[in-house]
């Protein structure tokens, strides 16, 4: 009680004590050291035995849990829609332009097009369930570069190989369409994760019985992403004439949907390093080839012909952030099981 004195003062319930004394690194085995059978146990005779506990819960407004009200649902709803919205406005003015404009209008439209994307993008992210508690801003040059990558990465780099780069990239603005609808599912599948998570936090007594409930409850929400995600992928692609791949598109938006889970709960820093490493191999596989044509350094650019050669110039983004997505969802979960992670989330 002397060490933890601080937080138990400032408990509102015996939940909060328990986050904080696995923040902490106590588990049910140090529990038992104090005769208890888990933390639970040992928060709620903190909670009864700390003489400030809970005096802040009547002059604090009513903590909202993961659950708001249907206005604030209908509020955040339509905020993820603007994204997808603003970029399929843009999409059909330039389809329906063709030939009218000539290239300079086309880049005005489109430019603000993306911007109107940008905006609704961060009306989404300040608040409702893809808010963070901390400011990622850092991590806005990585997504962004690997935005980039996803619509004119492809051409770019075939050709590079080919021997260029020579003209201009031809844009694949498919993928771009499809994340950008998959804003509003990613939304609910957080809120989702979120409430469940919570109420699996409420009834449980045992951190190890929360944990294993909770990581089943991750693969379930991500799974449904990557369905909802898949389907709007595709969706937008025959919107295009189809017969783009649909593999690195679906690989950047389960990184992207990862990395906003995590810094959701608390994680901005591992969000952030498996941006950073997609975004890093994307860039070098282009540099690599170039650098590959100097005289002894044919080597450099072996793995990323081997890339191509075996799935593709989207092999390259598809093996960049699926393994980004893969070690972040390794990540998740033993990080998002933990109570500490849910209580002020």
């Amino acid at each position: 009680m002397h060490r933890h004195r601080e937080l138990c003062e400032r408990s509102v319930d015996p939940l909060e004590i328990a986050a904080g004394l696995e923040a902490h690194g106590l588990t049910d085995r140090t529990a038992a050291r104090y005769r208890h059978r888990d933390v639970f146990s040992l928060a709620e005779e903190l909670y009864a035995r700390a003489p400030g506990a809970g005096r802040h819960a009547a002059c604090r407004p009513p903590r909202p849990g993961p659950g708001p009200h249907t206005g604030a649902r209908a509020g955040w709803t339509l905020l993820a829609l603007l994204p997808g919205a603003a970029c399929l406005a843009t999409a059909g003015a330039l389809r329906g332009t063709e030939g009218l404009l000539g290239g300079e209008a086309r880049f005005a439209v489109t430019a603000v097009g993306a911007l109107l994307v940008f905006l609704g993008l961060r009306l989404c992210l300040r608040g409702g369930p893809l808010r963070a508690r901390d400011g990622i801003g850092a991590v806005t040059p990585y997504v962004c570069s690997l935005l980039a990558y996803a619509v004119y990465g492809d051409d770019l780099l075939a050709q590079v190989i080919s021997g260029g780069p020579d003209g201009h990239w031809t844009a694949a603005p498919a993928p771009l369409l499809g994340l950008a609808l998959a804003v509003a599912p990613a939304a609910w599948c957080a809120h989702l994760f979120a409430v469940r998570a919570h109420h699996r936090l409420a009834g449980s007594h045992v951190l190890a019985d929360f944990g294993a409930g909770v990581r089943p409850l991750l693969l379930g929400i991500l799974a449904l992403f990557l369905c909802a995600l898949a389907a709007l992928l595709f969706l937008a692609d025959l919107g295009y004439g189809g017969g783009g791949t649909l593999v690195a598109p679906a690989a950047l938006g389960v990184l992207l949907f990862l990395a906003r889970l995590l810094a959701v709960h608390g994680f901005p820093e591992p969000a952030a390093t498996g941006l950073a490493a997609a975004c890093a191999v994307e860039v070098a596989a282009p540099f690599l080839v170039l650098a590959g044509r100097l005289p002894g350094l044919d080597l450099l650019a072996r793995p990323v012909g081997a890339v191509v050669a075996a799935a593709g110039t989207g092999g390259v983004p598809a093996l960049a952030c699926g393994t980004a997505a893969l070690g972040l969802l390794i990540h998740a979960s033993v990080t998002l099981p933990r109570a500490s992670a849910h209580a002020a989330a």
